[in-house]
């Protein structure tokens, strides 16, 4: 006999997400960090959103990086530390 498993996924939108993150008190902030490091930074980051698209074309989900003519572009790791704020290397997390 096999079990159903529905999963109700809601799009949030930035003030909503904020509001949720006002609401949770230090220790649950805290757990959420040691999860899922800064990522509650970027709900304080401005994104320019043409630059964003022009970007977005020239992405290139096989290699994972940005692709222009024959050029692969990827960012260091001292590039994606100070992009994610990050001011030392963690062993223990995927960059």
């Amino acid at each position: 006999m096999g079990f159903l498993i529905r999963w109700k996924i809601m799009r949030l939108s930035e003030l909503e997400l904020k509001k949720i993150w006002d609401r949770w008190n230090d220790n649950v902030r805290q757990l959420f960090y040691s999860n899922y490091g800064d990522l509650p930074y970027l709900l304080d980051m401005k994104v320019n959103k043409h630059l964003f698209w022009a970007l977005a074309q020239f992405w290139n989900p096989a290699y994972i990086c940005f692709t222009f003519g024959k050029v692969d572009l990827v960012p260091t790791v001292e590039e994606y530390m100070a992009l994610l704020r990050c001011s030392k290397i963690q062993v223990d997390r995927a960059y």
